[in-house]
């Protein structure tokens, strides 16, 4: 039998997940960053080939949208546009992501409302061609074509996974039970294009199937195998530690389904993100502000917005610039330590608000121990005593936050996220603050789904936390929108108070 050396350790090529995973924790303990460079011990693939699945989908939704209009003997113009634009809403509406139960039966009713929404939209062009009585008639051939369409892919793609052509390495969660038996639906219904490639558990397993590690190793297998799906099957694991498993997966661009409990009496979800695995429900997590190709979109809206706000709003910075230099000695503006994306030190830029703190009086960083929120509160008595009245207006109006516009343009923030926490705040919550450590999975932002909460200041730290991860939990383009929309608008109510009690 061949050898394989791991760590300077020699293990059978046999794959024995016992030998791998003491061989694995060994090199990692004797030389960090090891694995990193080591061979996958278990060739994972067939590769998951999601593009081809996904390419063959849209060619053939392509010709089954096309040949109705042909054979009908359509406009090719329009025959053009009705393809291209029912395909885009396809696409849109996620019809051509690859699915584990293929079924274009089961899914013919969520397809319907959609090329009936691509008819609609290229309806004014057939009707301007006078063509409006044949795109009816082509609404009426194009449903079953599409979906025998459908049927013959899904034929293909199920061939293909059974055939081992293409597949996802599979990691399940869970040795109880549940855990067990969906490793043995993964073995013997290969048409799901789930390979299993074992288990962790926090206990003893049910049979004589070993796991490859406890929850601890997660990382290590992840990488070791492969892995591009995760399955989370509930049992006497905490559910704190599955949360952080779980978010953990997701950040590195890997598919994490859960089995929701209860399931078994009807107590199960429904819709697009839920998958049936021979009568068990799965239900997707969905990971999109974790996503690259829509966080470029999200990069791009905060260039675009941040360089054209910083040219506009460049004259009412000077004069706030110019305010703040006669208002007290001292610089105009003020650069604060942060913590950033995944704990990492940032720089923010605010106009100066207070006076030069003397010496004495100035708190040290060091000096934060054991009761944070005690020190925080002290703090915030200093600042309301050294506070100048410009400064006091910019704060009340958020105006002193401007500056952080050019921390955007640069990358150091986002226009919406998490908001940036002081570094030793930030230290001492990650301890002590459950899911704190979890916020700063993003790019921290301006404004927030917890600020527009009134969670800002002297608030609570937990639900803080709590809205900050729920912001990325549920992350859209929309959701930004919102969130500016509802700032701007919260910002100018306190424009408007701020000037009336100036005038008063």
């Amino acid at each position: 039998m061949a050898m394989i050396d791991i760590g300077g350790q020699r293990v059978q090529e046999s794959l024995d997940p016992v030998a791998v995973r003491h061989a694995l924790r060994g090199s990692v303990a004797a030389t960090p960053g090891a694995v990193a460079g080591a061979p996958h011990l278990l060739e994972p693939e067939p590769r998951e080939h999601r593009g081809v699945i996904r390419a063959l989908l849209v060619t053939v939704d392509a010709a089954a949208l096309a040949l109705p209009a042909l054979v009908l003997d359509g406009s090719l113009v329009l025959v053009a546009a009705l393809v291209a634009v029912t395909l885009a809403v396809l696409t849109a509406s996620g019809a051509h992501r690859p699915r584990m139960s293929l079924s274009a039966l089961d899914e013919a009713p969520r397809h319907l409302p959609r090329l009936g929404l691509g008819l609609l939209l290229v309806a004014p062009l057939g009707y301007a061609a006078g063509a409006d009585l044949g795109l009816a008639v082509h609404a009426l051939c194009a449903v079953p074509v599409f979906v025998v369409g459908r049927s013959l892919s899904y034929a293909l793609v199920r061939s293909a996974r059974r055939r081992s052509v293409v597949g996802a390495a599979t990691l399940v969660v869970g040795g109880g039970r549940l855990g067990m038996d969906l490793l043995s639906t993964l073995e013997e219904h290969p048409e799901y294009g789930l390979r299993g490639v074992g288990f962790l558990s926090e206990g003893s397993p049910l049979d004589e199937r070993e796991p490859l590690g406890r929850l601890e190793d997660l990382d290590l297998v992840l990488d070791t195998y492969g892995v591009h799906k995760v399955v989370v099957a509930y049992g006497p694991t905490r559910e704190a530690e599955l949360v952080g498993l779980v978010r953990s997966a997701a950040q590195r661009d890997i598919e994490v389904y859960i089995v929701p409990r209860f399931f078994d009496v009807g107590l199960s979800p429904h819709g697009p993100d839920v998958e049936d695995l021979w009568g068990i429900p799965l239900h997707r997590v969905r990971r999109a502000a974790l996503r690259r190709g829509v966080w470029r979109v999200k990069r791009l809206i905060d260039v675009v917005v941040s360089g054209t706000a910083l040219t506009l709003l460049a004259p009412l910075m000077g004069l706030l610039a110019l305010a703040v230099r006669i208002s007290s000695p001292g610089p105009i503006l003020f650069r604060q330590p942060r913590t950033g994306q995944d704990g990492e030190d940032i720089s923010i830029l605010k106009f100066r608000t207070l006076r030069p703190a003397a010496p004495a009086s100035a708190p040290s960083q060091n000096a934060v121990t054991g009761s944070t929120r005690s020190t925080m509160h002290a703090r915030q008595i200093d600042v309301e005593q050294r506070k100048t009245r410009i400064g006091n207006v910019l704060r009340r109006t958020s105006l002193d936050e401007l500056p952080q516009l050019w921390n955007i343009l640069r990358g150091d923030m986002s226009l919406v996220g998490p908001r940036p926490e002081e570094r030793t705040y930030a230290a001492q919550f990650a301890d002590s603050v459950y899911g704190y450590r979890d916020r700063h999975r993003l790019t921290v932002g301006l404004t927030g789904w917890a600020q527009i909460h009134g969670l800002r200041g002297d608030t609570s730290i937990e639900e803080r936390a709590r809205f900050d991860n729920s912001y990325i939990e549920h992350w859209s383009l929309w959701r930004d929108v919102v969130i500016l929309v509802r700032t701007v608008a919260a910002v100018n109510r306190q424009a408007f108070t701020a000037v009336r009690s100036a005038t008063r």
